[in-house]
């Protein structure tokens, strides 16, 4: 009996590792146009915005003047801390969201 495909897996086995090898670089592709997309969040009605990246990142931090209260820190530090979570879970839903369509929904642990 002839050997057919890869060190003698079947042709439909090596189909599957071509496949799984083209996902692999889109996937690849994807996460570094991700790494440059960005997202932003505003609190307070716009008195904090906090900008992250697809790597989960934080860009910048922008604070309107008139939030600034040196007899009501705390409540700066809440919008601060809101702000970044906030950015950060939306990066983190954006990129994926991008991957869950490449990968047709299959959870694949530490892609993302």
């Amino acid at each position: 009996m002839a050997k057919k495909g890869f060190q003698g897996m079947p042709g439909n086995m090596n189909n599957i590792l071509k496949q799984a090898q083209k996902m692999q670089k889109e996937m690849e592709k994807m996460q570094k146009e991700m790494e440059a997309k960005e997202v932003e969040s505003s609190v307070g009605g716009g008195a904090v915005t906090v900008r992250a990246n697809g790597k989960k990142e934080i860009l910048s931090v922008s604070i309107k003047p008139e939030v600034v209260d040196p007899d009501d820190v705390e409540m700066l530090e809440d919008l601060v801390l809101t702000a970044v979570n906030e950015a950060i879970r939306l990066a983190e839903e954006m990129v994926s969201s991008k991957m869950s369509k490449l990968t047709g929904g299959m959870n694949i642990p530490g892609m993302f």
